[in-house]
């Protein structure tokens, strides 16, 4: 590798990484509330916070990677003509085909990267949080429900359990204290255990106890009842999904499937890494600047243009679905000449055109 190659592949990758870095952070607030609201509303286990986020990350990297790489290439291409240097390699025969070399050395393991995200680690991060989830539903070690102390429901009660069985699923010496309108609820149990009942909704079912009901203004109007079962109302549970879901399907299982869900959700995972190396092309074009020209004008450009790629890609994957779009068509209408519009430009890029002739 020329010393040439170094210094401009050095330069790619520091402003690749530090664009990428800035987009995790903002990304990461987002991907907390959806997760901080569902740990609030006592649909997910608190101690999956971190789990989830993670896997999160990898269902988000095929979007978040390609932007990356545009506005870190778009922004290191810009300061070499910011700083004249590009005006120098041009002097010295060092056109933007000669660029390609470096370009490609950064563009083409992130494009692999991509790929892999998209095609593998992103359903597998899909399935396996899904498997957490519905594994934490089932279980009230995991629902927050621990033996000894007292843990307190997104509507208002308190549970106290005394003991649970080592698979998570039964308890005993159950203590529970909720409202219902003007009214406190007082219950105890010898025992009881979870189960489940229509759309994942949550019961505990306490056995051989005792419920005192009472008004919560201080009157005397009392009642004790003594039952020998008992079902509390526990907050749903995340929502999971069928096995046979489409996005939770490895890739190679997709190729076979004639649903329409999964066509699309197969052409979802291929178009990322051609939309990626596309727009990874542009950026030596886009970036091409004169000494006068403001920085940053084309980098709005580019951006605007990868947003509204994406949102092409989605609304092609929506129409896959419906069965509006052919599956053979998929998103080759898109992907395709996104490409070819990128090579064109490329190969266009630093070419003079013909001077006119005058009378």
């Amino acid at each position: 590798m020329s010393k040439l190659d170094r210094y401009l592949l050095r330069d790619f990758v520091q402003s690749f990484l530090a664009t990428l870095i800035v987009l995790l952070v903002v990304s990461v607030g987002g991907v907390l509330v959806d997760i901080l609201g569902n740990i609030a509303d006592g649909r997910l286990p608190a101690r999956l916070l971190f789990s989830q986020l993670g896997l999160q990350f990898i269902v988000y990297m095929p979007l978040i990677l390609p932007l990356a790489l545009m506005l870190g290439l778009l922004l290191a291409t810009a300061r070499l003509y910011r700083d004249s240097e590009m005006a120098v390699l041009t002097a010295i025969g060092v056109g933007p085909k000669r660029l390609l070399r470096p370009v490609l050395m950064l563009v083409l393991p992130v494009v692999g990267l991509v790929a892999l995200c998209s095609l593998w680690l992103g359903p597998w991060a899909d399935r396996t949080s899904d498997a957490m989830i519905e594994s934490a539903n089932r279980s009230l070690v995991m629902a927050g429900l621990e033996s000894g102390r007292f843990t307190m429901l997104p509507n208002g009660g308190v549970v106290y359990l005394s003991s649970v069985t080592a698979d998570g699923s039964g308890l005993g010496r159950v203590f529970v204290q909720r409202s219902r309108g003007d009214r406190i609820e007082v219950a105890s149990a010898a025992r009881g255990k979870m189960f489940f009942e229509g759309d994942n909704q949550r019961y505990l079912q306490l056995e051989d106890g005792h419920q005192i009901e009472g008004p919560a203004n201080g009157a005397l109007d009392y009642r004790l009842m003594t039952f020998a079962r008992n079902d509390v109302a526990l907050p749903d549970g995340a929502r999971t999904r069928d096995d046979n879901d489409p996005e939770l399907l490895p890739t190679t299982r997709l190729f076979g499937d004639d649903r329409p869900e999964a066509k699309a959700q197969l052409h979802s995972r291929i178009t990322p890494p051609l939309i990626a190396l596309a727009f990874a092309l542009m950026t030596v074009p886009l970036a091409r600047s004169s000494p006068r020209q403001q920085r940053y004008g084309r980098m709005m450009v580019a951006f605007l243009a990868y947003m509204v790629g994406m949102n092409l890609m989605f609304i092609g994957t929506r129409w896959i679905a419906d069965g509006k779009l052919s599956g053979t068509v998929g998103l080759w209408w898109l992907s395709l000449p996104l490409l070819a519009l990128a090579i064109w430009m490329y190969l266009r890029d630093g070419k003079l055109s013909r001077p006119r002739r005058t009378a």
